[in-house]
């Protein structure tokens, strides 16, 4: 319809072959910066760390839609015959950040073709690390991506859903994510003189114990919420009582008063252990995504215009979900929408779901997405009733 399929493949297919972690992309950024260049549209990297923003109709202030696509990978071993499979030992493209990037790409090539006929500016965001620990979309909004845009949308390969359908679930569709990491100190003994010292391990087991006990008896069993302690490591050897031990632990939810109140109790629970085997203790808690919410009426003009793409037997409604995405960052400073773009295709084996090493996507899908950002620019070009998705946000209600 609007963007070059073969060339979205393309780009993918050299993106899955070489991914990049983090804030660490220097072939991943070469490619966007050269693709980039080829189009022949601006761009900066003033926005934080290995982040770029490209700019159409940067002449055209009366109204600006913000698209955003991450760039990073996995620290996963691929196990696909793909034979375009990942060529770095250990890294992987497991959720389809290439292919996001690819899109994103793919509708700079669309819109830039166009842009006489745009009567906005359109800003094209490619963001690092949103897998890692800390964020690239707070960085890049504290670096005030988010100033001149009016309205962002962003896209995500869904494997949920059918390929080529576009669902969204509107409001408060995904959960926050605070990362928490625990550290104990003690000192070691020989195994069998474990009172002459201070055994971390302990404090640590203790303290999941803890945690457990305090998620089954302080939390109301209907909250929405998810508390997993993913590590727990200590001691180097079976006979010296350990004098390290580290816990790493991931809290999602809905509700940020019960986000703040198990973040509290974690740290209370810690320290108390910690005193209680001789130990000290050092806690690092960082909120990495908030809620993610759609803004209701913006949602249903990305589904309107998802309609003149797909079809209306192509769209669905997506539910909540308990995962969570740090483009709940830029919905912080401006409204806007995360759409997702089914990529489920039994037939071709595409069934697995995101962070698996046999993770894989329909790519037919691909220019679905890019045509879909760009019939949005097309249909939303002289503006959007910000009044009226004020109005239709729930949280301004209460």
């Amino acid at each position: 319809m609007y963007a070059d399929k073969e060339y979205i493949l393309a780009l993918r297919h050299e993106l899955h072959e070489y991914p990049e972690v983090g804030f660490d992309l220097p072939r991943t950024l070469a490619l966007v910066k050269r693709e980039l260049e080829k189009i022949g549209v601006a761009y900066s990297e003033k926005y934080g760390e290995s982040s770029i923003v490209a700019t159409i109709n940067p002449e055209k202030k009366n109204f600006t839609i913000g698209i955003r696509a991450d760039m990073d990978a996995l620290l996963i071993q691929e196990k696909t015959d793909l034979p375009f499979k990942s060529k770095i030992d250990g890294q992987m493209h497991a959720c389809g950040h290439d292919a996001h990037t690819a899109m994103l790409l793919g509708t700079a090539k669309a819109l830039y073709a166009m842009r006489e006929k745009i009567g906005c500016r359109v800003k094209l965001l490619f963001q690092p690390s949103e897998e890692g620990i800390r964020s690239g979309a707070e960085e890049m909004v504290d670096h005030g991506v988010m100033d001149d845009i009016d309205v962002i949308i962003g896209l995500h390969i869904e494997n949920w859903l059918e390929s080529g359908e576009i669902g969204v679930c509107q409001g408060a569709s995904m959960a926050s994510s605070r990362n928490i990491k625990l550290e104990f100190f003690g000192r070691t003994a020989h195994a069998t003189l474990p009172q002459t010292g201070h055994d971390a391990l302990a404090a640590a087991v203790s303290t999941y114990n803890g945690i457990q006990a305090m998620l089954t008896r302080t939390i109301n069993p209907f909250s929405k919420y998810v508390c997993s302690v993913g590590k727990l490591s200590a001691g180097t050897t079976q006979n010296v009582i350990a004098d390290h031990a580290e816990m790493l632990i991931t809290v999602r939810t809905f509700d940020m008063e019960l986000d703040r109140h198990i973040d509290t109790a974690i740290q209370s629970i810690a320290k108390s252990s910690a005193a209680a085997f001789g130990c000290t203790e050092a806690i690092d808690s960082s909120l990495k995504a908030l809620v993610l919410y759609n803004n209701p009426y913006i949602s249903e003009l990305v589904l309107a215009s998802a309609e003149k793409v797909v079809g209306k037997e192509h769209i669905v409604k997506m539910p909540e979900k308990l995962s969570s995405e740090d483009f709940s960052q830029y919905l912080t400073k401006k409204p806007g929408v995360f759409i997702r773009l089914g990529t489920k295709n039994a037939k071709k084996g595409c069934t697995t779901l995101p962070h698996n090493n046999d993770f894989m996507i329909d790519e037919d899908a691909f220019v679905t997405g890019s045509d879909t950002c760009v019939q949005f620019v097309l249909d939303h070009m002289n503006g959007i009733d910000m009044e009226k998705a004020k109005n239709s946000d729930e949280r301004m209600k209460k």
